[in-house]
């Protein structure tokens, strides 16, 4: 793959995947967060089930290997995008971004702990760096907010998914996986909107094109492009770009919704951003994996 289009596909995929914070910031006066989370995840779901069904991809043939794609969708899409939507109701686009895409330093601590990986000196230094910048980021909050605790908790089921996608993910085709995992992870955020929270969704233009982008856009066309970047490239190289990600959530918090640049903020996610590459640099030999915001 040539340069330009590799670093044209890499922006646009790094920023579906940022943006969507502020996207969906945008949409929560028209939706409760879990409902909105929910239909986003359901809807993409269907329909990309209906595309591999369509496309004849290899699904699981034991009852065990279905329910660790409803595992991994439950952490991945029902747990992570549950706490993003659910942290934009107190925080900004810009500090849930933030918190939320500190899951590849947490991959790092869960699978030393767990799954006992040996990681690599840079690596750490990352970590560290990273966990500087978000006491940095969270320093310059004058009171504690609800939302920074839901911001945290996306990161954590955010590593736990990775590292289970990373124990089970050669049980399963990509696109099959992918396309499940939303599916029963949408399902159970519906259930959850259902259970914790007063369910309402005022249909109307605005919030018809808001679900739409973010169930076609930021969900399916972000995921297509993301893999087709790590089928294509070195999967350790094209990781390294996922600083990128809470850039533009940032970028976009900025734009969209006028949110202030405090220097707190800005100096946290630098730090950060550091670590992430470090994390994922592409001097390690990293599996890098989807990333739904």
């Amino acid at each position: 793959m040539n340069k330009f289009k590799f670093t044209l596909l890499i922006l646009l995929t790094t920023f579906l995947m940022g943006s969507s914070f502020a996207v969906v910031k945008i949409g929560l006066p028209y939706s409760s967060p879990l409902l909105l989370a929910a239909l986003r995840f359901t809807l993409a779901g269907i329909i990309m089930s209906l595309i591999v069904l369509v496309l004849k991809r290899p699904h699981p043939t034991t009852k065990g290997n279905w329910i660790k794609m409803f595992i991994i969708g439950s952490f991945q899409t029902a747990g992570v995008m549950g706490c993003i939507f659910l942290s934009l109701r107190t925080i900004s686009a810009s500090e849930s971004s933030i918190l939320t895409f500190m899951n590849p330093l947490l991959v790092i601590v869960f699978g030393t702990i767990f799954l006992q990986i040996r990681y690599k000196l840079y690596q750490w230094i990352g970590v560290l760096l990273g966990l500087i910048g978000v006491s940095i980021t969270m320093g310059g909050q004058i009171e504690f907010k609800i939302g920074i605790l839901f911001g945290i908790l996306s990161a954590v089921f955010w590593a736990i998914s990775t590292l289970l996608a990373k124990k089970w993910g050669a049980l399963f085709d990509t696109w099959v996986l992918s396309a499940y995992q939303m599916l029963f992870g949408g399902l159970l955020l519906l259930l959850g909107s259902l259970v914790f929270e007063k369910p309402f969704f005022i249909l109307n233009n605005t919030s018809l094109i808001i679900l739409l982008w973010l169930s076609l856009i930021s969900s399916i066309v972000q995921f297509a492009v993301w893999y087709y970047l790590l089928q294509k490239t070195d999967p350790g190289k094209t990781s390294a770009y996922l600083f990128l990600a809470p850039f533009f959530g940032v970028l976009s918090g900025w734009l969209l919704l006028e949110e202030s640049l405090y220097p707190s903020l800005i100096v946290g996610g630098v730090f950060i951003l550091v670590g992430i590459y470090l994390v994922n640099s592409n001097f390690q030999k990293a599996n890098g994996l989807p990333n739904r915001t």
